[in-house]
């Protein structure tokens, strides 16, 4: 059995168990996919990173087949914790990824809907997480950083801004709306969690379209003025390897000083 099989064993087993102690299908099915995305990222294998199955449940759900809370204690999870039960106090974790046309928009909603931004990992994605015992809702801005973040930590912070993330030329900055609306700032009821990932709006793949015939259009000219397809196919090749070097470089940096 390779990896991937023993991983999915590993988590249909897991599931298996936090259903049997009670916890919401939900609740278990994000657990589930989060602790998934996990072991792809950090290539780790499921007994490694977690344990064995039985007491990894035992942790995610404590109380549940005669541990009390006090006992449990949460295994190194990389630099969070999974969605699991923390005494009186459960919370789900939610990974998603937006372009910059539509992500300042999606992310005050699902502020509203009480998730709490914490960073973003090493691939752009938005990391959330929310209580499911005091859900209260959150407020965000997005800031230009081109020129650096010298003194916008700081000029922010008055306002009771804090710093939750940042990719490439923006950083975003957090604050409970309780600040603002006082109790009415505690959500009554928990919205279901969202059933997409991936948020890129038509603009986006406007954009792409463009930028797609603008690269076609620059091979057909090379091959026309040299009479010859492969020298066009070579200039296409030639862009796309040297545009994913420095993306690759960057990706790589990410997860290393997301792990440090």
């Amino acid at each position: 059995m390779n990896s991937a099989d023993t991983a999915a064993s590993y988590l249909d087993g897991l599931g298996a168990r936090l259903r049997e102690q009670g916890l919401p299908a939900e609740h278990v099915r994000v657990t589930v996919a989060d602790l998934a995305a996990h072991l792809a990222e950090c290539g780790g294998t499921a007994e490694e990173e977690f344990g064995p199955v039985e007491e990894f449940a035992r942790e995610l759900a404590p109380g549940a087949m005669g541990v009390p809370p006090a006992r449990a204690k949460p295994r190194a999870w990389g630099r969070e914790a999974p969605p699991r039960a923390e005494g009186d106090s459960r919370t789900e974790v939610w990974r998603w990824t937006a372009d910059t046309f539509v992500d300042e928009e999606l992310i005050g909603r699902f502020g509203d809907e009480g998730w709490e931004m914490r960073r973003v990992d090493a691939v752009g994605r938005f990391v959330c997480h929310r209580d499911l015992d005091r859900p209260q809702r959150w407020e965000y801005r997005r800031e230009l950083v081109t020129r650096g973040r010298e003194g916008l930590d700081e000029r922010l912070a008055p306002e009771g801004w804090e710093a939750c993330g940042d990719w490439v030329v923006y950083a975003w900055f957090k604050r409970p709306r309780a600040a603002s609306l006082g109790p009415a700032a505690e959500l009554s009821t928990i919205p279901a969690p969202p059933t997409r990932r991936t948020y890129f709006s038509p603009r986006f793949y406007a954009l792409l379209g463009l930028l797609v015939i603008a690269l076609a259009a620059s091979g057909v000219t090379i091959a026309l003025r040299d009479g010859e397809a492969s020298s066009g196919l070579g200039y296409v090749a030639g862009l796309l390897a040297g545009a994913a070097v420095p993306v690759a470089l960057f990706v790589a940096w990410r997860r290393w000083r997301n792990r440090t």
